[in-house]
């Protein structure tokens, strides 16, 4: 199935039912006065977020959601009975936008989180609500209020812990075949990979964390060539960045170090934050060359960048040196969220206390 990031859709909430302008008319009782009841609240819209979604594809074919009306009011002081809610599904990751204004509405990042994106009308009064002293017979009502109207703008931004940047066949794929279980496509020509993949990489009891793959990268992509681009919101939260680069490319014009340096600047045009997020470089198939010359490669291609970060040499395809790169960042993973675990600690202790 194609991968569809992005959806918009009209959510349209149900009006609110009209008041009733009734009389109590029964025998015996000459002077029954108004009896109208209320009219019933209109359904709402609601957001839920599911964790068995993965994709925003279904929004392809259902774009227009309405909830109901409420019924009018009735006579005997009854009140009109309220509209059904309109409860849409969405993948855990979506970000929630009006597209008229821009505003950011919901992020959902938990499963069964609700959002209400389209409350509905309130149901008008009846005319028992407008007896007085002075007006023992009143004729009027209220309408219902109009349900909320508006086009929703769906985005959805994979749940990942680490995310995979590189060009095209630097061997993102066939690596994150060789550390988890997912399956994505694998072949000798560029843009084999359409759209994300996530793989699970399991690596004890109770160790694991997600890796995100996303289209390679081609100069310009920050001005919309090729596809890479529109994939890289889905790497927004991520706590860690690996660059794949292809160390030992079949085109002897191409150069690894001139690969990581375009790709650092496409990076930077599309966003400060993900250029300055912290990022591993990965110097891939290795495996194409002798053992004894691998070191002084590598270190060639580190020199000449002047790479400060952390480095780790593999091969996908043999698997060499994967599993000390996965434990290197289920290592990683596990101290940043000790330290954010004891930095929220103390905010709560300091909330106390000033409190």
């Amino acid at each position: 199935m194609k991968f569809v990031d992005e959806a918009s859709i009209h959510v349209a909430a149900g009006d609110g039912g009209n008041g009733s302008a009734s009389f109590r008319r029964e025998k015996f009782i000459p002077f029954g006065g108004p009896d109208g009841g209320d009219g019933g609240n209109g359904g709402s819209v609601w957001l839920q977020a599911d964790e068995g979604l993965n994709t925003l594809a279904d929004f392809r074919h259902s774009r227009r959601f309405r909830a109901e009306r409420g019924e009018n009011g009735m006579s005997r002081q009854k009140t009109g009975g309220g509209g059904q809610d309109v409860v849409i599904q969405v993948p855990i990751g979506t970000l929630v936008r009006d597209e008229l204004t821009g505003e950011i509405i919901g992020d959902m990042t938990a499963h069964g989180e609700r959002l209400l994106v389209a409350q509905g009308g309130r149901g008008g009064m009846g005319n028992l609500h407008f007896k007085s002293s002075t007006n023992r017979a009143p004729r009027q009502t209220t309408a219902g209020t109009a349900g909320e109207e508006r086009v929703l703008q769906l985005e959805l931004q994979v749940l990942a812990d680490v995310g995979l940047l590189g060009l095209p066949n630097a061997g993102k794929s066939t690596f994150i075949r060789a550390v988890s279980a997912a399956r994505p496509r694998v072949a000798d020509y560029p843009f084999t990979t359409l759209y994300p993949n996530l793989g699970v990489v399991q690596l004890g009891h109770h160790q694991s964390f997600v890796i995100a793959d996303i289209p390679g990268l081609i100069p310009g992509a920050a001005e919309g060539a090729g596809l890479g681009i529109r994939f890289l919101k889905h790497l927004a939260r991520t706590r860690l960045l690996l660059h794949l680069v292809d160390a030992v490319p079949s085109d002897p014009a191409q150069d690894p170090v001139s690969d990581v340096q375009g790709l650092e600047a496409e990076l930077a045009q599309f966003s400060d934050d993900l250029a300055k997020r912290e990022r591993w470089l990965v110097l891939n198939k290795l495996d194409l060359m002798p053992v004894a010359d691998r070191q002084a490669w590598v270190d060639d291609i580190v020199s000449r960048l002047g790479w400060q970060g952390r480095v780790f040499a593999v091969s996908g395809l043999a698997g060499d040196g994967t599993q000390a790169l996965c434990a290197a960042i289920m290592d990683h993973l596990e101290t940043r969220a000790r330290e954010e675990s004891e930095a929220a600690r103390a905010r709560d202790e300091h909330q106390g206390s000033a409190e």
